[in-house]
């Protein structure tokens, strides 16, 4: 249906866009933000900003993302259950644009504190739409689509970092004169969701599960899918309803202590932890000084690293391509222990680089192959996990513990890399070898296949595993 691929645009550019675009737009525009740092700092106080406290802000204003990012996931399935889907996703904007603002006017009001305070709330826009996005489209389409649509969340996420690359070249809006434009360029695709998502309903399943609303459920369904005979569809929605038994959406700390949901749990604490912890943002960390070794020029290594964003691109459509056809389950396990593998031999041609001329081909070779079977399995796949292993009542709170997670990891991952790369040079990639082995191990023995299946089938599923391992 042309109305549902309308809703994939609409809810990403405002959603895992966003999230993407801020990992990645500070890069660039760092050492002239720093100097405005530098210079506000003088004009108040007198005196220029020793290192060690220019370092210590600019630190604090990267890890206040992922601050602001946490306190977004841990209140998203609230205000998903309160407000709705559509409406969570529509208020979130204003947030976003109230960021943009302060971003856009920092230098103009001399104040790098408003920097600190838009980054703070670009993190609680994008931990509430990470989740409420990956809910909506999970919740909108049909079974035989699901794994395609919620795909569709690291596709846009893989944009929005390659946009942030793309527009932080000192020929776009990465230079000096113009990275305010740049920190505040959000406020766009806010203004494009903001406008454009009333004419989208709210999901079918919200209104059957949680609203108890047949009808419009039944008209969300013709709206978003095009004219047909979903009976089968809101049979499986009856059937949910009734297994939960008018129950109301549960607490994380329901969840965590229900024990009939704690593979599930444990699922979500796997897949969501080693995420972050797979070694992706120490590739991306690393990729300029294998670069640098190829040969390539040091003032045009940022250009080849936009390279990695474009195949951080194809590889998640590619998996879309797959997901349907291949199962969640495959591509979790090719992922993983491929990724492993790249890892060592990284790790090896590394190590030989200095001895053999050709050896960094062979690193930058590995770099891409480690971005592609991230892209085609756990980016892709990992995302829309807690919306298939979790009936309607346990939902929003899989969701607020699978992006607490990632903003947790994602923090740490920021703090504790450049002391891993500082201290252990190339062998810190054998850590996340060992994080990406072992996940691929927990996968082959408690996880499932989700592929085409309703929640009460995975459900059953989980059960017969565990009960067959015991």
């Amino acid at each position: 249906s042309p109305m549902l691929v309308l809703a994939i645009f609409v809810v990403g550019i405002g959603g895992t866009f966003q999230y993407g675009f801020q990992i990645s737009v500070l890069n660039s525009p760092s050492p002239y933000i720093k100097r405005f740092l530098n210079e506000t700092w003088l004009m108040r106080y007198g005196a220029a900003l020793e290192d060690w406290k220019l370092n210590l802000i600019w630190s604090f204003i990267i890890s206040l993302y992922a601050v602001g990012g946490l306190i977004g996931a841990l209140n998203a399935g609230h205000l998903a259950v309160k407000y709705g889907r559509k409406r969570c996703l529509l208020s979130n904007n204003f947030v976003a644009i109230a960021g943009g603002v302060m971003m856009g006017l920092s230098r103009r009001a001399q104040s790098f504190e408003m920097i600190m305070v838009g980054r703070f709330l670009y993190g609680i826009n994008a931990g509430i739409s990470l989740n409420v996005q990956t809910m909506y489209l999970g919740e909108s389409a049909p079974k035989r689509l699901r794994g395609l649509v919620s795909m569709t969340v690291s596709t846009f996420l893989s944009i929005g970092k390659l946009s942030g690359q793309l527009l932080g070249l000192n020929e776009i809006l990465g230079s000096e004169d113009l990275w305010p434009v740049l920190l505040a360029f959000s406020v766009i695709p806010a203004l494009i969701q903001l406008v454009s998502l009333p004419f989208f309903p709210e999901t079918p399943r919200y209104l059957l599960i949680d609203k108890g609303d047949q009808a419009q459920c039944e008209k969300a369904l013709q709206q978003l899918w095009g004219k047909g005979d979903y009976r089968s569809e809101i049979h499986d929605m009856v059937l949910e309803h009734a297994a939960i038994k008018g129950e109301k959406s549960k607490s994380v700390l329901e969840l965590i202590l229900d024990r009939s949901l704690r593979w599930q749990l444990l699922t979500v604490f796997v897949t969501f932890t080693t995420l972050q912890l797979c070694g992706i943002n120490a590739i991306y960390l690393y990729s300029f000084d294998v670069f640098r070794a190829a040969g390539i020029p040091v003032h045009q290594v940022r250009y080849v690293a936009l390279g990695t964003g474009l195949c951080e691109i194809f590889t998640s459509l590619f998996c879309g391509l797959l997901i349907e056809s291949t199962g969640r389950r495959v591509l979790l396990l090719r992922g993983y222990w491929c990724m492993a593998l790249v890892l060592g031999l990284l790790t090896v041609t590394i190590f030989l680089q200095d001895q053999i001329i050709w050896m960094s081909y062979c690193s930058m070779a590995l770099i891409f192959a480690f971005i592609f079977f991230f892209g085609s399995g756990p980016a892709g796949v990992t995302a829309p996990l807690p919306g298939e292993m979790f009936n309607q009542a346990f939902r929003p709170a899989a969701f607020v513990i699978g992006g607490s997670l990632n903003w947790v990891g994602l923090f740490i991952i920021g703090m504790i890399v450049p002391i891993l790369v500082d201290n252990l040079d190339y062998l810190c990639f054998i850590i996340f070898l060992g994080f990406c082995f072992f996940s691929g191990v927990y996968v082959w023995f408690y996880f499932p296949e989700t592929k085409g299946k309703t929640v009460l089938e995975i459900t059953e599923d989980f059960q017969k595993m565990h009960l067959k391992t015991k």
